[in-house]
């Protein structure tokens, strides 16, 4: 287990010798969405592969890079795409970056992914605020001996969105009227998109919107004693008896519609959040 933290320990002296800067927010961009980096004034952009301890993403639409630079000023990290538990990685290969995250001095972790939408309400495009999850995935993210310098052996999860975090996206969608919707995610180990009965289920068991990701980095940010806001971006709906075959190019084409709202509301996320951390 001295192996975990010192994997940890030698990432971090990488970061630390390869940017001067110190972010407190760090933001992980998921699938279609890698575009927000544009957003940010990058002064770093560091490629998992040159990272000890990192893995390389290889999902189409997730670039694999590290970036750190400011938005509105303020200094924020940036994943530019993921790792999945479907490409093979274990998990604690999966949260290893939310690891070194923690041991680099995030304070405030913000996840975004693409999901399908299990509420017949959304639409694509639909931006979603995660307020609770569903672990649907075969492995536990915390699963063997617990090493106490990263957390407690049973953290607590009744806060795993942060309630605090969440109260600020109320704010932001109503000062700019941006049709938000808030509901719970399902995450599950994939590939495959979901059947129709899968989809039915999900949503009985009280599912909003579902997807491959975005869980086990909660769980272990959670334990990291990280505070969490998580979104997901509709990419289409699977309520319908009609649906037509769901393809990755579709999910990467409709997470475009929420770019601009993305953009702008992990932009105030950010303030917000600068102000407290």
């Amino acid at each position: 287990m001295d192996d975990l933290l010192k994997k940890i320990k030698e990432s971090c002296s990488c970061l630390n010798k390869r940017t001067s800067m110190r972010p407190k927010i760090a933001i992980v961009l998921g699938t279609g969405l890698g575009s927000f980096a544009e957003k940010i004034s990058v002064k770093d952009a560091i490629p998992y592969s040159e990272i000890p301890g990192f893995r390389t993403s290889t999902v189409q639409g997730h670039s694999g890079k590290l970036l750190f630079g400011t938005l509105e000023g303020i200094e924020v990290m940036a994943m530019q795409g993921r790792l999945h538990y479907y490409e093979g990685y274990s998990m604690q290969e999966i949260t290893f970056p939310v690891r070194v995250m923690k041991e680099f001095g995030i304070r405030v972790l913000m996840v975004s992914n693409a999901a399908g939408g299990l509420n017949p309400e959304y639409i694509p495009g639909d931006v979603m605020i995660i307020k609770d999850h569903i672990n649907l995935f075969p492995e536990h993210p915390l699963h063997g001996p617990n090493i106490e310098e990263l957390g407690v052996r049973f953290p607590d999860m009744s806060n795993a969105y942060d309630k605090k975090l969440i109260a600020y996206s109320d704010e932001i969608d109503k000062k700019f009227d941006m049709g938000l919707k808030k509901g719970v995610y399902v995450g599950t180990q994939g590939p495959t998109f979901e059947t129709l009965s899968e989809y039915r289920y999900f949503r009985i068991i009280g599912g909003d919107s579902c997807g491959m990701s975005t869980v086990p980095e909660v769980i272990v940010a959670n334990h990291a004693g990280l505070s969490v806001f998580g979104v997901s971006v509709i990419s289409n709906v699977g309520v319908d008896a009609n649906l037509s075959n769901v393809t990755h190019e579709e999910v990467q084409q409709n997470t475009l519609l929420a770019q601009d709202k993305l953009a702008l509301l992990f932009t105030e996320m950010v303030k917000k959040c600068s102000n407290d951390f």
